[in-house]
């Protein structure tokens, strides 16, 4: 089965970290939560962004999350594919210089990449969107704009696939983005 790389980190989104590790280990892959300067048994702790009719969403404290492998004994080349939480985990993660190459591989060897909600952040550092058609957070777009990228405005519940990447705007759309996900990495799926 195949071996999936899993990037979140402190106060990434609850459910754009519990649900999408679920989903891919239910499937039957094997998958590695890592974090920058954390090691396996330790724990991150995540946030419940809600959409409750203000201007942006809310923040509550969401649950712990146990790492089950060690950053630091990442090899991208071990993966078949890379996913990567939303939340506010993205903003200070983008800052590391590890995390950046590790993006950089995935897309240089054209391996499958499922990025949600704010991961979008990451990937703008990483310079990997030139020319991509992709959905965020909608605060992300101008971000996705200014690297070359093409923002897609879809609802909450879809996700949008380009080439070896599968983005969706937030948690509401993980049964599109972890179905397209699966199938770039080779299942069949039925929507």
């Amino acid at each position: 089965m195949k071996k999936l790389l899993f990037l979140t980190g402190d106060f990434a989104e609850d459910y754009e970290t519990m649900v999408p590790f679920q989903m891919l280990v239910m499937l039957g892959y094997t998958v590695h939560t890592v974090c920058p300067g954390k090691k396996k048994g330790e724990k991150i702790k995540t946030a419940i962004h809600d959409f409750e009719g203000d201007q942006t969403y809310t923040e509550k404290p969401g649950h712990l999350f146990e790492l089950n492998y060690s950053f630091d004994d990442v090899k991208p080349e071990d993966y078949d594919g890379l996913v990567m939480a939303g939340g506010r985990a993205p903003e200070y993660l983008r800052l590391n210089k590890k995390v950046i190459e590790i993006t950089k591989h995935f897309f240089e060897k054209d391996k499958p990449v499922a990025a949600i909600c704010h991961a979008i952040q990451i990937l703008t550092v990483a310079d990997v969107l030139k020319g991509r058609t992709l959905t965020a957070y909608p605060t992300i777009g101008p971000e996705i704009e200014l690297v070359g990228g093409k923002y897609k405005e879809v609802e909450p519940t879809e996700a949008v696939v380009d080439g070896n990447l599968v983005t969706s705007p937030a948690w509401p759309g993980h049964s599109a983005f972890i179905a397209e996900f699966v199938k770039l990495l080779g299942a069949k799926i039925e929507i």
